[in-house]
């Protein structure tokens, strides 16, 4: 069993969200080329920089949870990880736009970005020298400058907010992978690559990288997506 550890966390983490896209009230069913579309787009980057870091020494894999079957120096379950976990996030977004209304999160934007960008910005000029922390700063700097100074996309506020919520899903997902009631971590970082504060055992880069990427989902999904006929909702 302990080979299949990381397959069965992809595994549980999408199950559920799947199951529940065909059900008629939600009907997510109908937009899963509208995801697969986005998410590819946005695992391409995502992908490339994690086989640059595998590569580097900068994080690495437990093989004794993966079944062995390696892509470009990646196992399969990492690859499969960047569809699992934003299938579900964004399914977890479409869900509760759909049914609460959140827009009045989207009155802090501005505050949002503000507080976002400059933050990551000081770090990134603190702590250059640390891969893992100052790549993961410049693409959510980029990413938010973006979506908020070009894209002009109103609802950040409200992606931020459900990011939060998806925080009760990341801690045990990410916990397990960083190492939470296992012997040893699947994903194992370079001490001298990140800033070795954890949340747990989670390293803060982690949800950072995973805001971007959830962002990034989000903007795609939506540009792919068709609209809903009101007349059947």
């Amino acid at each position: 069993m302990k080979p299949y550890t990381y397959l069965l966390i992809n595994f549980l983490t999408v199950i559920i969200c799947f199951i529940f896209s065909f059900d008629k009230r939600i009907q997510f069913n109908k937009h899963f080329l509208a995801f697969l579309k986005a998410g590819v787009l946005t695992a391409i980057p995502f992908i490339a920089w994690d086989v640059w870091f595998t590569a580097h020494g900068v994080w690495w894999f437990n093989k004794a949870y993966t079944t062995g079957s390696v892509f470009l120096g990646l196992p399969i379950e990492e690859w499969l990880f960047f569809f699992c976990i934003p299938f579900s996030c964004v399914f977890t977004y479409y869900c509760l736009d759909k049914f609460f209304n959140l827009k009045w999160a989207n009155a802090f934007n501005n505050i949002i970005v503000f507080v976002t960008v400059i933050v990551c910005v000081v770090i990134a000029l603190l702590h250059y020298d640390k891969i893992y922390t100052f790549v993961t700063a410049v693409i959510t700097v980029v990413t938010l400058i973006y979506l908020h100074f070009a894209a002009r996309v109103p609802w950040i506020g409200q992606a931020s907010l459900v990011y939060t919520i998806l925080m009760l899903g990341f801690f045990p997902v990410n916990g397990v992978l960083t190492g939470t009631g296992l012997e040893s971590p699947i994903v194992n970082y370079n001490p001298n690559e990140f800033l070795n504060f954890r949340l747990l055992t989670i390293p803060v880069e982690d949800a950072v990288y995973g805001y971007t990427q959830f962002l990034l989902n989000v903007y795609l999904f939506k540009i792919f997506k068709k609209p809903e006929d009101p007349a059947k909702l």
